[in-house]
């Protein structure tokens, strides 16, 4: 009689069960594929920094920047390169990368005291962990005229044009995955190497905030939940 009772627990159990529901499924298989195909949303964007270099290549200054990827490749582009990052985890795995590299160094978290001006300042995801207003008038100070602040960032979803993108950018994010790493991963979803800081102000705040401090600059929303700022300073 108890196995009897325990198989009519099991068929009742399994008659309740809720079963998923479809965007439920939708986002179970999409994260499963993002965990399979994993990618760098950060990394993804140094091609575009690359084409956006001013033409006066004299000193550039990557504000924090973690393992030091941009700066490594910053380097064959510019007389010095200068990276910074508050994390001293994060600044000794830059020089650690950048060790061979005679024209680059790394600073700790006091950039906007750099000396000196700068023909390009880069931020990727940095921005949204600093003060913004403040942390764009120390740009236009830093950089030299003609100098250019190229800059990806992240921002929460308000706007309509904002959610649209965050959708695109969901059912896109595997199939870029599966393009930059055909191989599936073994080790499933790995935690960021580097701090994590969830952003606060808004995409249509931020462009606010630009049009005040960089009249001009040019602001996009792109795939892989980001956006792209790319301003170059007026002659004096």
């Amino acid at each position: 009689m108890t196995p009897m009772r325990v198989q009519g627990s099991t068929r009742v159990s399994a008659r309740r069960r809720t079963p998923p529901r479809p965007g439920e499924r939708l986002a179970r298989t999409l994260a499963a594929l993002n965990a399979r195909h994993p990618w760098s949303h950060n990394d993804h964007f140094h091609r575009w920094i690359l084409a956006h270099l001013p033409d006066r290549r004299r000193r550039a200054l990557d504000v924090g920047c973690g393992q030091g990827a941009l700066v490594a490749t910053l380097s064959a582009h510019f007389a010095e390169v200068h990276g910074n990052d508050i994390d001293a985890t994060m600044r000794r795995a830059a020089q650690d990368r950048s060790a061979g590299l005679a024209n680059v160094t790394i600073h700790d978290g006091a950039w906007a005291a750099a000396g000196g001006e700068f023909d390009l300042v880069t931020m990727v995801a940095v921005l949204h962990h600093l003060a913004v207003p403040d942390a764009l008038r120390d740009v236009c100070r830093l950089l030299a005229p003609g100098g250019r602040f190229l800059a990806v960032g992240l921002a929460p979803p308000r706007s309509l044009r904002d959610h649209l993108w965050e959708a695109a950018s969901v059912v896109t994010n595997p199939l870029i995955g599966l393009a930059k790493h055909p191989r599936p991963s073994r080790g499933g979803p790995q935690p960021d190497p580097f701090p994590v800081k969830d952003p606060t102000i808004s995409y249509d705040e931020l462009r606010h905030l630009l049009d005040e401090a960089m009249p001009g600059a040019a602001m996009r929303h792109r795939l892989g939940f980001r956006h792209s700022i790319a301003w170059t300073k007026p002659p004096t």
